[in-house]
């Protein structure tokens, strides 16, 4: 059993007294970027955070390698060592982590392997030892080029199929480029092989096409599909087989800037939980910005969303990259919460709050 023996809280006060701020992971000098994580709660009570720790700089194509804390009380405090979990594999960096309980015996890790310019994919990790030890990795894509895929993105059907969606911006040889075309990629064996869905453009007049995709699986079977644009709001596609095929991506009621958002299933009520920068009454000047940080609630599968709440209006705050984890009657959401002083995407923190507070 994994023992814990050092922790480190790092918490400023919040503004409101029901929000719980806990800067965790501070930038270093052999240490720029800490980003892009995903919780896990292991057997023994111990929830995991496996995270992307850069070396080298702090660019998205700087050196990084898989690093994890641990926290054995609900997320209010967290080891002050980290244990490394995967060494870069790729010859720029390895990052973005997303964590599935596939089983009781299983956890599965998906991360990125970034070699290049025109070489960047999925791959995936399988631990039979509650996260102590795993496999090596495979690929998630049948065929090469550039994908992205945030942290906390990775998604287990009802039916045991995975399914990781992806933006894809380079194909074979061709250098990255800013326009992304979603797919998604799923195996139905446990990650033993994998297929790829139908690909979905943006809108034609859209520079940055469908980018850094969120999937989450409808009470009636269907998925739901938000993506980042630069047109002003997330844009929505449905499917209604698995994820195959997709319906042509429509501006939503997500009014954001070109930002990630992040969406789970509240596992006590069955409500959607949606965490963006919502844009609603966004003056121009912070068109562009990934702030304020919110959250809300939708009853009616997404169709509209409720119980708006600010978790931070920084206007010089970057709010972005959340994995969500539920503990007890608590949400924790870890997430870059940088700034034009440290650096937009250095820092990551663990915003946490009662969901009796959001459902007020």
């Amino acid at each position: 059993m994994r023992t814990l023996l050092l922790w480190l809280l790092l918490s400023p006060a919040a503004a409101d007294d029901n929000v719980e701020k806990v800067y965790l992971l501070p930038p270093a000098a052999n240490n720029p970027r800490n980003s892009e994580g995903d919780f896990m709660t292991l057997k023994n009570g111990i929830l995991m955070f496996v995270y992307s720790r850069f070396t080298r700089g702090s660019a998205d194509d700087a050196t990084a390698e898989l690093a994890a804390v641990y926290s054995g009380d609900r997320g209010k405090t967290w080891s002050q060592r980290y244990e490394p979990v995967v060494v870069n594999e790729g010859q720029q960096n390895v990052m973005s982590v997303s964590l599935l309980r596939l089983s009781e015996s299983e956890i599965a890790m998906f991360y990125l392997r970034k070699n290049g310019p025109a070489d960047c994919v999925p791959v995936m990790r399988i631990s039979r030892e509650d996260g102590r030890n795993w496999s090596e990795s495979v690929s998630c894509v049948t065929e090469g080029g550039y994908y992205v895929m945030s942290n906390h993105r990775a998604v287990l059907l009802k039916s045991g199929r995975i399914l990781l969606p992806l933006a894809r911006h380079a194909r074979g040889g061709a250098n990255r480029t800013p326009r992304g075309t979603f797919l998604c990629s799923y195996s139905d064996n446990g990650g033993r092989t994998w297929k790829h869905s139908a690909e979905l453009e943006g809108p034609p007049a859209s520079r940055s096409g469908l980018q850094e995709p969120a999937v989450i699986e409808l009470k009636d079977g269907s998925l739901m599909m938000l993506a980042r644009t630069d047109q002003g709001s997330q844009f929505r596609s449905t499917s209604k087989d698995g994820g195959a095929t997709w319906s042509p991506a429509e501006a939503s009621n997500i009014l954001s800037p070109p930002s990630p958002a992040s969406i789970a299933r509240i596992p006590s009520t069955g409500d959607l939980i949606l965490v963006w920068n919502d844009h609603e009454n966004v003056d121009e000047a912070h068109r562009s910005k990934r702030t304020p940080f919110c959250v809300a609630i939708s009853r009616d599968e997404g169709k509209t969303w409720e119980k708006k709440k600010t978790l931070d209006d920084d206007p010089d705050g970057w709010f972005c990259y959340t994995a969500i984890e539920f503990v007890g009657d608590r949400v924790l959401l870890a997430h870059c919460a940088g700034d034009s002083k440290v650096g937009h995407l250095t820092r990551t923190r663990i915003t946490s709050f009662d969901l009796s507070w959001l459902y007020k």
